[in-house]
């Protein structure tokens, strides 16, 4: 699926990856992996695949753990950008630093993750002339001392969690047909022309995004935020772009990777399994495993 389409002309735009590269980092700019220092039990790893479509790869991911005074977060997300690299670019350098410096973020996360979501937007629309007229969809968690996960997403990118074997789904795909009511009180409208998918305003394939400043009155860039305690019985979390889930289920991405204990080689999986399955979007997979 193409997520944006010009409203005349098809424009390439050249781009590049960047990837934040942490802890047993490999000489494959495209994986990654790192662990905590709290616990032995519990790593990420990161794989990305390049598509097929026109355009060059223009996924960011970040994977970290960070310490701040005596606590250890644990950052991830990745950002699927549509119309240039410079919008997903933006939020891989500033997200989790603004969600950071909201003064209540240890008290009450979600509110904070909700304003800093909010004021990054509109930094990016006011630099509309320097970051371009493209955006991003998003999807971060934070791990707060290997206990809490704090799951915030814009747009299709999913974060779904495995716990005793069974999915859950942390996060929502927010797809234009869904809020089309929204959409058409702000004035705009979703098309459905044969052999496409539906999009805002005929152009945009989901109702929330950060950046896209020409449909910014029609979309939304509130994101759905969920705060989920990290027991014995959680296994491990899948954040992936929508390259990953238009070809498999939750269930079956778990299924995937249940008996593989590397974190890296879980998230390179799930890539393969994707491309076997005739996947031809960009692809990016964060998996953190808790046990």
């Amino acid at each position: 699926m193409l997520l944006y389409m010009w409203p005349t002309t098809f424009r390439v735009e050249s781009t590049f990856i960047k990837l934040v590269k942490v802890g047993l980092g490999s000489s494959d700019p495209d994986s990654g992996k790192g662990k905590s220092k709290m616990s032995k039990n519990i790593t990420h790893g990161y794989h990305l695949v390049k598509g097929k479509s026109y355009h060059d790869m223009e996924d960011y991911v970040v994977a970290q753990f960070k310490q701040i005074d005596n606590n250890e977060l644990g950052l991830f997300a990745i950002f699927d950008g549509h119309a240039g690299q410079n919008v997903p670019n933006y939020l891989r350098s500033h997200l989790f630093d603004n969600i950071l410096h909201e003064p209540d973020f240890w008290k009450e996360p979600a509110d904070a993750v909700k304003r800093a979501y909010s004021k990054t937007d509109s930094n990016i629309l006011d630099m509309s002339g320097e970051l371009g007229r493209g955006g991003s969809t998003a999807v971060t968690a934070i791990l707060v001392n290997c206990q809490k996960l704090i799951v915030a997403n814009i747009g299709d990118s999913r974060a779904v969690l495995c716990k005793k074997g069974v999915a859950k789904q942390l996060s929502v795909d927010h797809e234009p047909t869904a809020e089309h009511e929204d959409i058409k009180n702000r004035g705009g409208f979703v098309s459905n022309f044969p052999g496409d998918v539906p999009r805002v305003d005929g152009r945009l394939a989901v109702s929330r995004a950060f950046g896209d400043k020409s449909l910014k009155k029609h979309l939304s860039s509130e994101p759905f935020v969920t705060v989920e305690n990290i027991g014995d019985d959680a296994e491990f979390v899948i954040l992936a772009s929508d390259g990953l889930w238009k070809v498999m289920s939750n269930q079956e991405a778990a299924n995937c990777i249940k008996n593989i204990k590397d974190a890296r080689s879980s998230a390179k999986r799930l890539t393969e399994e994707a491309v076997n399955r005739k996947s031809t979007d960009d692809i990016s997979c964060i998996v953190v495993k808790f046990q």
